[in-house]
């Protein structure tokens, strides 16, 4: 055995390691989702079954929590995502010297900890709804607005993160010709940086969505008497695990890589419509030039 095959199997061993540190949990509780044992476990094996699912599907909390998780993940998307392109927008306009310190306010929420995010936001609309002498049915105290609010408060800079990305690869000379030609800032905006930007709308929408159905540790201050499905999540752990978080898991796995083939399978096609679109215009391009006798 040579020091070149040694060096192969320690780097098959840790790669395999490493798969398996990544892997082996949401394999493990993929199949406690369907072991018929009342606790999530691996062995032994009891039976194959998908109680648990329907138990899932009938716990009144958990659909509660995530239906409160999809509507607030909704409402952050529609604050943050202008919010973050506002802010990305005002980073390319304003002068060079001031960048720095523009882009260290901005994302400052970024950096600061949840929970300071969650109990200043409740402070911060309480004192404003007492100021205003609001009924606690108000607006001032919903936890659901509140909850969007205080997400968006450092969602929205990564989503300005997300479009200063893509902004990096614009050609200001489209916005200046436009202009020359005399269209208006506004015709300029939705007629040439919109679509140049859609991807990263997408993108940004994408991430505002996944990081506030995430989110606990600002929720659990801002939702109040409300729950989302962390907090529902939370609070059946400490109670003990049940098989039907596993068979949750599973389900939102699932989702996940439904989601990703999808969004690949469409991007496959995107790229090969381009490449024939491609191959034709050189096709067309070379049949005129045969024409033309060049």
């Amino acid at each position: 055995m040579t020091s070149r095959t040694v060096m192969r199997l320690m780097v098959l061993f840790y790669i395999i390691l490493f798969f398996g540190y990544l892997f082996g949990p949401l394999i493990m509780m993929g199949v406690t989702a369907f072991n018929a044992t009342s606790f999530p476990q691996v062995t032994p094996w009891e039976g194959f079954t998908t109680q648990w699912f329907v138990q899932l599907l009938n716990d009144d909390q958990m659909m509660d929590g995530l239906i409160n998780s999809l509507w607030i993940g909704f409402g952050v998307v529609c604050l943050s995502v202008p919010i973050g392109l506002a802010a990305a927008l005002m980073m390319t306009q304003i002068y060079e010297r001031v960048r720095p310190y523009y882009y260290m306010v901005v994302v400052s929420p970024v950096l600061t900890p949840g929970v300071i995010l969650g109990i200043s936001t409740l402070v911060f609309w309480d004192r404003m709804g007492t100021a205003v002498n609001a009924e606690y049915e108000s607006l001032f105290y919903n936890g659901m607005w509140l909850t969007i609010v205080g997400q968006s408060t450092f969602i929205s800079a990564y989503c300005m993160l997300v479009f200063l990305a893509r902004l990096a690869r614009f050609d200001k000379t489209q916005e200046e010709a436009a202009l020359d030609l005399g269209a208006t800032h506004v015709q300029v905006f939705w007629k040439i940086m919109v679509p140049f930007l859609r991807p990263a709308i997408f993108s940004a929408a994408v991430l505002a969505f996944l990081t506030s159905f995430e989110n606990y540790n600002t929720t659990v201050f801002t939702i109040q008497a409300e729950s989302t499905l962390t907090t529902v999540l939370a609070g059946k752990v400490r109670m003990g695990t049940q098989p039907d978080l596993s068979a949750l898991a599973v389900i939102i796995i699932c989702v996940t890589l439904t989601g990703a083939l999808i969004h690949e399978f469409l991007k496959q096609k995107e790229r090969l419509a381009q490449v024939r679109q491609e191959k034709a215009a050189k096709a067309a391009d070379r049949e005129l030039a045969d024409t033309m006798g060049l």
